[in-house]
């Protein structure tokens, strides 16, 4: 080994390339021989003696085969040859890149463009009708609703255009336009729950002021139709259509509708044909008196569109309790199936199955803050959440009708589960008795059915019962 502080002669200089040398070579050979190094250490520590040997031989190798001039050019031309190619495929490699990601970009500029034009092409299919009312008085806590999402749902059974061989009845049978089915889907700004809330079409109500609906135009007139305080609930949509309906349901529950929802019998099994067929739970055969034998089988059942329109009409069923109490069971299983088939991967990751849905949909339905957006919000909320997180129920009646026909309201039970709903707070008993003086006096022809009809206003989870 030489001294840095040597004078510098020729021998002086050779013998530091040397030394150097060494050094370069001896950090080689420490690093293959490090396995081997790990398993000595473990074996016993070394002795300055075997460091010492060890460090001779070494410096014996690297002297006896030091490099020349030469070969020390060629292996640093060589060094500088892999450098470079190395190089080289860096600078493929981030080319590669850029294309690469100018093209992923393309694609899903193409794909959100696909995705908004399909949406707009799709929701231009929509009828767009003029039905809420978001600045009403009737909206109560309106802070505690923001960013809630309420949609009013009704069943129109309006026949204009429909052909007797459909079997709902035609414009000149059945003239005028019906609301058959009402519920409210209730979303919270969390979007952890969904409450679906279903009105008897015979609800006795205090029905406001409305504009006279024209169905086949589908917008209000000028004629205004007086107010009436004892009414029953279709009759709002009968006289005033989406806005005088929308405008009862907000005065009952305070709620701030922001969607409506009209869907026609006239087209609607081919949205359940669109998705070949939709699996209900039927608990018991449906035999009806008008309509004959809807369903007879038991259990999981996967409907075609003509069972399904049958199956959410049926109001003559045999066993029923009341004609408006089993077909709202019926109706909210149905409901909560659909938008289930409708979300499950047989139908979204098929485009064909996905696009003749909403385009059947589109067909049959028309509403107000109303498009594919829009009903994806509703059908991802009631598909994604667990099952005891979805809840069909029914408002709140006295669950025998009044000598008018009418079921009748519990106030003070309704403005419990409304307050609940706005504010988002845990749900109130369905099974909570009724204040005596909301109780329905007993008469000779209902006392048989009490127990029956109590029953139908239980709050009920969904799962495939609905």
């Amino acid at each position: 080994m030489t001294d840095e502080m040597e004078a510098i002669d020729e021998a002086t200089q050779y013998r530091r390339k040397i030394d150097h040398t060494l050094a370069r070579f001896s950090a080689a050979h420490d690093e293959m021989e490090a396995e081997e190094a790990k398993r000595r250490e473990r074996r016993e520590r070394l002795s300055p003696a075997s460091l010492l040997e060890s460090t001779r031989t070494a410096l014996h190798r690297v002297v006896t085969t030091a490099p020349s001039p030469e070969e020390e050019a060629a292996e640093l031309a060589a060094q500088t040859r892999l450098q470079e190619k190395k190089q080289r495929k860096i600078d493929q490699s981030a080319r590669f890149g850029r294309i690469a990601a100018a093209v992923v970009a393309g694609l899903v500029f193409l794909g959100i463009g696909g995705a908004w034009g399909a949406q707009t092409y799709f929701d231009a299919k929509f009828t767009q009708v003029s039905a809420l009312d978001e600045n009403s008085a009737d909206i109560q806590d309106a802070e505690a609703q923001a960013n809630d999402e309420n949609f009013l749902m009704v069943g129109s059974d309006t026949r204009d255009g429909a052909s007797a061989e459909e079997g709902v009845g035609t414009a000149d049978s059945t003239p005028g336009a019906r609301s058959d089915t009402v519920m409210v889907a209730h979303i919270p700004a969390d979007r952890k729950r969904v409450v679906v809330t279903s009105f008897p079409r015979d609800l006795e109500i205090n029905r406001p002021e409305c504009q006279r609906w024209d169905p086949a135009q589908s917008k209000t007139t000028d004629e205004k139709v007086p107010a009436q305080k004892i009414a029953k609930l279709n009759t709002a949509y009968a006289i005033g259509g989406p806005p005088c309906t929308t405008k009862v349901i907000q005065q009952i529950t305070g709620l701030r509708i922001n969607h409506f929802v009209g869907i026609d019998f006239n087209g609607f099994k081919e949205m359940v044909d669109a998705v070949h067929g939709v699996t209900v739970h039927n608990e018991t055969p449906i035999d009806d008196t008008i309509l004959g034998k809807v369903l007879l089988e038991t259990g999981d059942v996967t409907i075609s569109g003509d069972q399904a329109l049958n199956f959410v009409r049926a109001r003559h069923v045999k066993g029923d309790p009341t004609s408006d109490y089993g077909r709202i069971k019926r109706q909210q299983e149905f409901i909560g199936a659909l938008l289930r088939k409708v979300m499950s991967s047989d139908v979204v990751l098929d485009p064909g199955k996905l696009s003749d849905f909403i385009t059947a949909f589109a067909k049959a339905t028309f509403g107000d803050n109303l498009g594919v957006k829009q009903m994806m919000t509703l059908a991802q909320s009631m598909k994604g959440l667990d099952p005891s997180k979805i809840t069909f129920l029914t408002v709140p009646t006295v669950g025998l009708p009044n000598n008018r026909g009418n079921e009748v309201l519990v106030v003070s039970k309704t403005k419990t589960l409304f307050d609940a709903l706005r504010n988002n707070t845990p749900l109130p008993d369905p099974n909570a008795p009724i204040p005596v003086s909301e109780q329905a006096p007993p008469t000779s022809t209902s006392k048989s059915k009490a127990g029956s009809s109590k029953s139908t206003t239980t709050s009920k989870k969904s799962g495939t019962t609905g």
